[in-house]
């Protein structure tokens, strides 16, 4: 008797290519299905209704059940339908590429959805797919360069500058730990502070990590500017995988340079000590400086990694004993001469 007193369903239905919605209510399943192919045009014989949320299909069974104003998908013979992350992937397949029609039907999904979750995925979506990122110069994304000096005329060319001055303030920090040493090692450790200043002059500082027109191998990004967080020190990869392209737009730049470079051995308590130990206790041994160099300057040593992967706590890793010092040349010894028979 109930059922008499029951309200026609409603429901927001479009098709699998179009993202033009609209309304429509009926009181079976087989109603609604008509409806929407007459509307889109479409041929009844081998054509269903499914959720648009995780493309669960429509029968008459589950009819009733279906909340109003749930969305739905009109799929014909042979089409598809996996979920709304159908429309995320037919986005990303555009990703590389990203043109204005896509971009509108970005726009067209959000402004359409409810679900904050999927707002997020969405607006996020749509932040990256409207970056600029081949864009290079001041001419080509002025918006890019606000608040940076007018000396920077290229992405590249700033963000060179912004991986140089992390790596200057790391020297500056090991310069600075002389006066800790011992004044009898304080010689001995101003110049091997000095090599590893000419070294770093002539990598340039290793400002082509962050640098994407730089070669494959010297650089932390690939040829577009995608970074991938390394994740933390004690782990192999970012379980989150985080990722950024500062070449995008303003507000990556920004977020970039949250980002650390972070010592699996840690510069302060560990890398720097250990050098001064070896330098005060070297005994005559000559310390390898370039075995250091690497623990603090580059890549060997360094993790690009989201702020999220940067664990603040001790490292309790320590530097190699077997690497301090160069190894100990011992003179041959000069076999008797024979004397001829």
């Amino acid at each position: 008797m109930s059922a008499v007193f029951r309200k026609p369903k409603t429901f927001r239905l479009r098709a699998l290519h179009s993202q033009r919605k609209f309304g429509v209510a009926g009181w079976s399943c087989q109603e609604v299905l008509q409806k929407g192919c007459r509307h889109f045009q479409l041929p009844v014989t081998g054509s269903r209704l499914c959720l648009y949320e995780d493309g669960t299909e429509l029968t008459g069974d589950y009819f009733w059940g279906v909340p109003d104003n749930s969305e739905l998908v009109l799929l014909t013979s042979g089409q598809t339908w996996q979920g709304y992350v159908s429309d995320i992937s037919r986005l990303l397949s555009a990703f590389h590429k990203p043109h204005a029609g896509l971009i509108q039907a970005a726009q067209q999904l959000l402004s359409d959805e409810q679900a904050p979750l999927r707002q997020k995925l969405l607006a996020d979506l749509l932040h990256t797919v409207s970056e600029n990122i081949a864009a290079e110069t001041r001419a080509e994304d002025p918006p890019w360069f606000e608040g940076l000096e007018s000396r920077f005329r290229s992405k590249s060319g700033y963000l060179r500058y912004s991986c140089e001055s992390r790596i200057r303030s790391y020297l500056r920090e090991v310069n600075s730990y002389a006066s800790v040493v011992g004044v009898e090692a304080q010689e001995e450790y101003s110049r091997i502070v000095d090599v590893m200043c000419r070294e770093l002059r002539a990598a340039q500082y290793n400002g082509s990590y962050f640098d994407r027109g730089a070669e494959a191998g010297g650089r932390l990004c690939t040829s577009e500017g995608w970074f991938c967080c390394q994740g933390p020190f004690d782990m192999d990869t970012c379980a989150s995988k985080h990722s950024i392209n500062p070449y995008g737009n303003r507000e990556s730049r920004v977020l970039f340079s949250t980002w650390n470079l972070d010592h699996i051995i840690e510069k302060k308590r560990t890398v720097v000590p250990a050098l001064a130990e070896a330098v005060t206790e070297r005994n005559g041994r000559e310390v390898a400086w370039e075995y250091f160099y690497s623990l603090l300057f580059t890549s060997a040593n360094l993790k690009l990694v989201h702020i999220a992967c940067h664990k603040k706590t001790t490292h309790k890793l320590s530097c190699d004993p077997r690497r301090i010092y160069r190894p100990r040349t011992t003179p041959k010894r000069r076999r008797p001469a024979r004397k001829c028979q």
